[in-house]
């Protein structure tokens, strides 16, 4: 069993926009040399996550405003940011529902995915980040 692991480095991201990765990661995958096995991708940081969707610009614009209208950035108060005194608890709640990680299969030197489906990193902080995600590829 092989284990590769690279980090990919993201261009500044702004609230609610979401990344198209799955490029990125078959090009790790590719480089990992491993035919059969899996890709975790990772983002380091508590707003930010990572999840798959039809990367199409109905979408794009649907996400976000479901987040809204499900965790508010502003009719809510949020605990988090009495103890920090920031504008983030909206983002930290909703990064946690989405989640830091994804694991995807790869077989015949592939990620498995959808037709339609892509692999994504969505920014949920209230102010611009450059964002490292690891990447950890796993298999034979």
């Amino acid at each position: 069993m092989t284990v590769y692991q690279s980090k990919i480095q993201l261009k500044e991201t702004f609230e609610t926009e979401i990344v198209n990765i799955t490029t990125n990661i078959q090009q790790e995958v590719d480089k990992s040399g491993i035919k059969n096995g899996i890709a975790t991708i990772f983002n380091v940081g508590s707003t930010g996550g990572i999840l798959t969707l039809e990367y199409e610009p109905g979408l794009l614009k649907d996400i976000p405003a479901y987040l809204e209208r499900t965790i508010p950035k502003s009719s809510i108060k949020y605990e988090h940011e009495k103890t920090w005194h920031d504008d983030n608890g909206h983002s930290h709640v909703r990064a946690s529902i989405i989640g830091p990680s994804l694991t995807v299969p790869i077989t015949q030197g592939k990620l498995i995915h959808g037709t339609w489906q892509q692999v994504a990193f969505m920014e949920l902080d209230t102010r611009p980040r450059r964002r490292g995600l690891h990447i950890t590829i796993i298999g034979e």
